[in-house]
């Protein structure tokens, strides 16, 4: 009479027991399916603050609040704002969240040099379906076109107008307790005239063959504000092509570290 190995007992109940455990387990989790949209705009004037779809435009944390146990949770992986000043994430889990924006504009979370909040202004909120938030803000600066831009063997020509959409006394009030305050913060540093194929035309998405740029020392565009300035793009654009420009701003102030722009509207422009 054959004897069964012992060896085969072992090996089967070490199967058994395995089949049985989290190891072959399906992950039943959910897929994160809910919905952020929302959109920033103008405090004053309830106008879409435009921006770059990219690390220089508006940026947006989101922070999940909803496990316990957690001092110092971590932050979801940052996404940015649309050219339109809107935004939309549509892979979160369920949850409470910490929202919060950076761009040109009053910052919303504004610290001391200890780290110490003296402002907040970000929202905090349950996700849950579709969930829809807006930010009011104090933008830097408004930029806008004073008229078309014109074309003439290779070159746009544009005209443009940038005004404060935050009084330097409102500026001062709300950045000076943060610390380290310059009265340099305050002064237009740049115009750009961003020249690209793309219709997402911006700091990142611009042809440096043709986009130009005026810069400007210390306070001297003072002088410029609100009224008409002319740029121009450099080299010589092909003909028979279409390309996009958006004219856009700064100030000499970081938000998370970045000097960000304040734009126009894209437009589009044929080059004869």
């Amino acid at each position: 009479m054959k004897k069964t190995p012992t060896l085969c007992y072992i090996l089967l109940g070490a199967l058994l027991s395995f089949s049985s455990c989290d190891l072959f387990k399906l992950d039943n989790y959910d897929e994160p399916a809910e919905t952020l949209q929302g959109e920033v705009v103008d405090v004053a004037t309830g106008e879409r603050v435009l921006t770059d779809q990219s690390g220089e435009g508006i940026r947006v944390r989101l922070t999940e609040l909803s496990w316990t146990g957690i001092e110092t949770p971590t932050h979801n992986p940052d996404f940015y704002c649309m050219p339109d000043g809107t935004f939309q994430n549509t892979k979160l889990f369920k949850g409470n969240y910490n929202i919060r924006i950076d761009g040109p504009f009053i910052p919303l979370l504004r610290e001391n040099t200890n780290g110490v909040p003296i402002a907040d202004d970000t929202k905090t909120m349950e996700i849950s379906g579709v969930t829809q938030v807006k930010f009011e803000v104090q933008p830097f600066l408004k930029v806008e076109w004073v008229d078309l831009p014109t074309v003439s063997n290779g070159k746009i020509t544009a005209r443009v107008k940038v005004t404060r959409a935050v009084s330097e006394t409102d500026f001062r009030a709300k950045i000076e307790p943060m610390g380290n305050y310059e009265a340099s913060f305050f002064n237009v540093t740049d115009i750009q005239l961003f020249v690209s194929y793309s219709s997402s035309v911006g700091y990142r998405a611009r042809d440096e063959r043709w986009s130009g740029k005026i810069e400007y020392v210390g306070s001297t565009f003072n002088a410029s504000l609100g009224q008409p300035v002319t740029i121009q793009s450099i080299g010589t654009i092909p003909s028979g092509r279409k390309v996009f420009v958006r004219a856009a701003a700064r100030i000499n102030y970081e938000t998370a570290s970045i000097r960000r722009y304040n734009y126009t509207e894209p437009l589009e422009v044929m080059i004869p």
